[in-house]
């Protein structure tokens, strides 16, 4: 498809792209919490992380910026936030013999999924109001990560409180 017949999207329907995206790739994010390797699955998680900014950016018409997305990526994430510290936790916890990869499949991969969705979430926001990857200031946005962060912590949390009442 060349450029002249490029499928121009309303606003609701990039939004409900979005949504989409987002969702299934924390998804992702929640399986690739499931690798039993220490640290691989950080490095595929990040992988994965990088590659929802990038689509997010495309759907929203945003030009890329070379190794920029890997950067901004690494600079709201890797701000200390405690759940990600967890994450990290998570995966050394895996090289723990025999309890190691149990105790990890009860952490990593919901840190893993709630880190995604707030980042899916603060990207598709910004590029929504017209933000490009050029001006985007992860500090200024840390505050909205960290809040998006627990909102979707709530949600898997209240999803997993859920799921045992609905299979009663």
């Amino acid at each position: 498809m060349s450029d002249s017949e490029k499928v121009v999207l309303s606003p609701a329907e990039i939004d409900a792209k979005a949504q989409r995206l987002i969702k299934n790739t924390a998804w992702g994010s929640a399986g690739l919490g499931l690798v039993p390797v220490p640290v691989v699955d950080l490095v595929a998680i990040g992988g994965l992380q990088v590659w929802l900014v990038r689509e997010l950016a495309k759907l929203h018409g945003v030009p890329l910026a070379g190794n920029r997305i890997k950067a901004l990526v690494s600079a709201l994430i890797g701000s200390g936030a405690p759940t990600l510290l967890a994450t990290g936790t998570s995966s050394l916890v895996k090289a723990i013999p025999f309890v190691g990869p149990v105790l990890s499949l009860a952490l990593s991969p919901s840190l893993s999924g709630v880190s995604t969705l707030a980042l899916g979430r603060v990207f598709h926001a910004h590029f929504k109001t017209g933000g490009t990857l050029l001006d985007f200031d992860a500090d200024k946005m840390r505050a909205y990560y960290e809040a998006e962060l627990a909102k979707a912590k709530e949600e898997a949390d209240a999803r997993e409180k859920a799921e045992p009442a609905a299979a009663a």
